[in-house]
């Protein structure tokens, strides 16, 4: 199903009223992710950026479930990570980067998770975030992140990721070429 309307980043009516109506019942649902914002405020900043509609419907339709976690006071901005409880389904297999893509003789993975990012308009998780988002939920249970990686780390080869196993965040590297079907991204977007 083609998500986007006449090939742009622009979602038809009906697309944007059925993904405000998912994020405004998901909003309600999880009022501890954000107990001293209103709907109605972000709704307005949803509105005036129909390019970050199409970004949010993107993380929607790959299983990320996004939903607002914070308040930018400086910038006045909403903060939307990827909510789902382990790692947006449609976003796993992949490896780090397309370096990391490229070096790859064989059994390459269809993308790489800073691309497929990069195509939705959205950014990795960093380490801290992450753990932000482990403050407000249990994520990644059975499931693990790739998360944005210093780029001292990734100079030599490496890339990190997060979990939470024994009621505990862990943060890991792997070398970047790596991919496995439980491990994909979680992003941030900034409206």
């Amino acid at each position: 199903m083609n998500n986007i309307n006449n090939n742009s980043k622009e979602l038809s009516p009906e697309q944007r009223e059925k993904l405000l109506s998912k994020l405004k019942a998901r909003f309600e649902k999880n009022m501890t992710r954000h107990e001293s914002l209103e709907w109605t405020k972000v709704l307005v900043k949803l509105e005036a950026n129909p390019e970050k509609l199409w970004s949010l419907n993107e993380m929607e339709r790959t299983g990320g479930e996004p939903d607002t976690v914070g308040h930018d006071q400086t910038t006045g901005e909403y903060i939307f990570y990827d909510c789902s409880d382990e790692s947006p389904k449609e976003r796993r297999s992949l490896c780090y980067d397309r370096d990391a893509l490229e070096s790859r003789k064989e059994h390459k993975p269809e993308n790489s998770a800073m691309d497929m990012a990069a195509s939705m308009g959205i950014e990795l998780l960093s380490e801290e975030q992450y753990r932000e988002l482990q403050k407000i939920g249990a994520f990644d249970t059975k499931t693990s992140s790739w998360l944005k990686t210093p780029a001292e780390i990734r100079k030599l080869g490496g890339a990190i990721f997060g979990d939470r196993r024994y009621d505990h965040v862990f943060v890991y590297h792997n070398g970047a070429e790596s991919y496995y079907a439980a491990r994909g991204f979680r992003g941030s977007l900034r409206v």
